[in-house]
This record gives C-alpha cells, structure tokens and sequence, in this order.
C-alpha cells in the first residue's frame, strides 16, 4: 500500500479535530471508529473480507503500514473470523495517539503543548495542513448535498463519521439536521463500510455484551437456577459519549 494515500482512520481523526481547540470530538467512540476504520482500510486493500457479521484474513501480505499491519497480524492469529463487533469492542490502548502522532511526524498536525487547570501536562494538536482537511470535508459535503452515490472509501468515512457521532461536530444545530441525516444514509453505500459502522454503534450501545442463547441439547433440560447465559469475552462495557477531550501527554 502506497503511503501517498491517506488512509481512512487518518481522515476519520483530522475529521474529528477541532481548528479551534486542538481537541478531539468524541473521544471515546472515535477510538472505537479507529478500530472499524483499519477493518475497512484493510478491506478496501484486499487483505479482509465480510463473512457474515465476521471478518476473515483472505491475504495475510504485509501493507507496508506499521499500524495496519499490526491489526492484520492480530486478525491473523486469532486463526478463524472474528465477529466484527467483538474486534471492535475489544482494548485498543494508544490507537488515537499512535495515529496523532503518525500525523504529526507526516506534517499534518502540529503538537502544542500545554496545561490542565495549571498542573497536569496536556498535549493539543492542530492542523497545519488545513487544505488536507478541507479536501476530505469537501468530498463528505458533495456526496450530502448532490446525492451523487460516493466512492467507497468516502462512502465507508461518512459510515464511520456518523456512527461515532462526528454528525453534530461537522453539521451542528438545527440547520445541520438535514446534513447530519443524508450523512447517516451514506452508510448503505458500502457494504464493509455499513458493517463496521453498525459493530462501532453496537459496541455503544452496548449489543456486543449481550449474551448469545444456545438451546439445551436434545433430551436434557436445564435445571432452574442453575444455569446461567455465555458471558461475552473481550468487549469493554458501554463507553460514555464525551463532546469534546484534551489528549494528555504521557
């Protein structure tokens, strides 16, 4: 894969970089959103494929990109499809400040350091290529307001823009309804895309913890109270929406 490209969880994050504070919108459901984003720059790179509501390894190659080349190793090792919805869900320590921090060795944003309350170090980002980022608002805004079906990877940012709720940071108050609306319909024009972004909205609504009920084999019953539903292993508990969040140096 050629670095030239930007890839879709670099555009997810610039998207969600506020200008004027150097903050990010929706800090925790964004690093959930990071997470669908390589699933489906991983897709889009021929290395994954939908089985179902899983994702399995078709082309276990190398991408050349360290951080995506990481997930696909992980996928790979798990040996069979993951449930989209449970990777998505599962610790993803790091993920926004490892691409924070690749943006900004590419240029593309510029750390400023500073302080919470006085006392506990902070870290801000602001963008300094702005056209970069006007360029990936720009292809969102045409695919809303033409309705002009988009490519796939603008199809799969706008899936993953409104799962993670970034609708109201890009289109705010009640003249940005209509927008925030056909920004949610986007998502039907790519099928990885929609996948993802319905795993990233079930994680927040916490359908990924929701125990599977198997029946009870033939010719046995279960007895009351004895028997309890399947836990689900690896997904984090509902994480709260946060409007906006410094990202504290370590």
């Amino acid at each position: 894969m050629g670095r030239s490209r930007r890839t879709i969880p670099e555009e997810l994050l610039l998207l969600a970089l506020d200008p004027a504070t150097g903050t990010t919108a929706q800090p925790q459901s964004l690093d959930l959103g990071l997470a669908g984003a390589q699933l489906v720059e991983l897709a889009l790179a021929g290395r994954i494929a939908p089985d179902g509501d899983r994702i399995a390894v078709v082309v276990p190659r190398p991408t050349g990109d360290p951080t995506l080349d990481c997930a696909l190793e992980l996928l790979r090792r798990r040996g069979a499809p993951v449930r989209a919805v449970h990777w998505i869900g599962g610790p993803r320590l790091g993920l926004r400040q490892t691409y924070l921090s690749h943006l900004e060795r590419c240029g593309m944003v510029q750390a400023v350091p500073g302080q919470m309350c006085g006392v506990l170090p902070t870290t801000r980002y602001q963008a300094t290529e702005t056209a970069i980022s006007r360029e990936i608002r720009s292809r969102l805004d045409s695919a809303i307001r033409t309705g002009v079906p988009p490519d796939p990877r603008t199809a799969a940012l706008a899936a993953l823009a409104h799962a993670v709720g970034l609708g109201k940071h890009l289109y705010p108050g009640n003249e940005g309804r209509s927008s925030r609306s056909r920004l949610r319909d986007l998502i039907r024009h790519d099928p990885m895309g929609g996948l993802v972004a319905h795993a990233v909205m079930d994680v927040q609504n916490g359908a990924a913890a929701q125990p599977r009920r198997n029946p009870a084999p033939a010719g046995r019953q279960a007895t009351a109270g004895r028997t309890a539903p399947e836990a689900a292993r690896g997904v984090p508990m509902q994480p709260r929406r946060g409007s906006m969040a410094r990202v504290v140096a370590h």
